[in-house]
């Protein structure tokens, strides 16, 4: 099967930054967009930023500007590097992929990394 696994979260002060990854592996025929999503606690879960497989990115407005995510297609995995970082940004980090499988697309998430900004 196909799995996610993140890598890189962990305690920042404030200003610092942080790299989170994600790799895919299993049964991977190609993969299509990939992304990433954060929850806080009390609230929903919410694009943080996202990737097509052409490269074109999109962000939330949070995001913009101090958020860049990659990807390495070779390696089947996704970047988020995270600067200026405040402590809204407290968050577990969720990676999602549309991972075709055989001849099926499907969206496949990671088990979450914790990132937590404080002094």
């Amino acid at each position: 099967q196909v799995q996610l696994v993140e890598s890189g979260g962990g305690l920042v002060q404030p200003g610092g930054s942080l790299r989170l990854s994600c790799a895919a592996s299993g049964s991977i025929f190609s993969i299509n967009a990939m992304g990433w999503y954060r929850q806080a606690p009390g609230k929903q879960r919410e694009l943080v930023a996202a990737i097509t497989s052409g490269g074109t990115t999109n962000y939330s407005d949070s995001a913009k500007g101090r958020f860049t995510i990659s990807r390495d297609n070779a390696k089947n995995t996704v970047y988020l590097q995270m600067n200026s970082l405040e402590p809204e940004d407290t968050a577990v980090y969720y990676c999602k992929a549309r991972i075709v499988v055989v001849t099926t697309a499907l969206s496949y998430w990671g088990q979450g990394t914790q990132v937590t900004v404080s002094s």
